[in-house]
């Protein structure tokens, strides 16, 4: 079983993947990017596609040293972007993660549902949040994007009410969830039209097939 104290004091974070890649989705779409994904999720999204991350018990863990350093080993870019992602990453207190990172001359960025309290030092939240546990009011204040996943047609009504909690400078995003691209996309893209503040958000990364 997890250690708790491993977990609070950050000195082992468990670590299911790690890869350098283009990021797929989102307001950084097709940037070079160092891609971290922290084992254990309490949300369980049903259309998730890394459902071997919920489990953190399963995944090995590592300093913060150890991930920083595999990190400046892997990344190419002289402005390198590193993206914190998951499972569910606010589950695990990520301050000298993040700080070790900045101080390596990265960019942190963070994908979350927000479902946990926020924790590290962040240069880009993005909030997806999910109906199977709300996020933090704390979290959804400070998102700089907001990105739903979009199941049916009355997700549209749901991704509505995040839209009015976050800033007014939150680029707002809306994805049709994978296995049903072929018959939400022409809904979210009618949607755009007669609702323009949205932007529509693609997994390219699945079309090119990278990681």
């Amino acid at each position: 079983m997890t250690n708790e104290s491993e977990i609070k004091n950050e000195t082992l974070l468990p670590v299911m993947e790690s890869f350098y890649t283009l990021q797929g989705e989102g307001f950084h779409q097709g940037k070079a990017a160092y891609f971290i994904r922290l084992g254990g999720c309490d949300v369980g999204c049903v259309w998730c596609d890394v459902k071997e991350s919920w489990n953190a018990d399963n995944h090995p863990k590592f300093s913060v040293e150890e991930i920083v350093e595999k990190a400046i080993q892997n990344s190419k870019s002289t402005q390198p972007l590193v993206v914190i992602t998951g499972g569910e990453p606010l589950l695990h207190n990520l301050d000298n993660l993040t700080k070790a990172l900045q101080q390596a001359g990265f960019q942190t960025n963070i994908e979350t549902s927000g479902s946990s309290p926020l924790s590290g030092n962040w240069n880009w939240v993005c909030l997806s949040p999910k109906k199977f546990k709300a996020p933090l009011p704390e979290v959804v204040k400070v998102a700089n994007e907001l990105k739903v996943v979009i199941f049916n047609k009355h997700d549209f009504e749901w991704a509505e009410q995040y839209a009015l909690q976050v800033s007014e400078n939150c680029k707002l995003y809306l994805q049709p969830e994978w296995d049903k691209r072929e018959t939400i996309t022409p809904l979210i893209i009618n949607y755009i039209k007669a609702n323009p503040k949205w932007q529509l958000s693609l997994q390219i990364h699945k079309y090119i097939n990278v990681p």
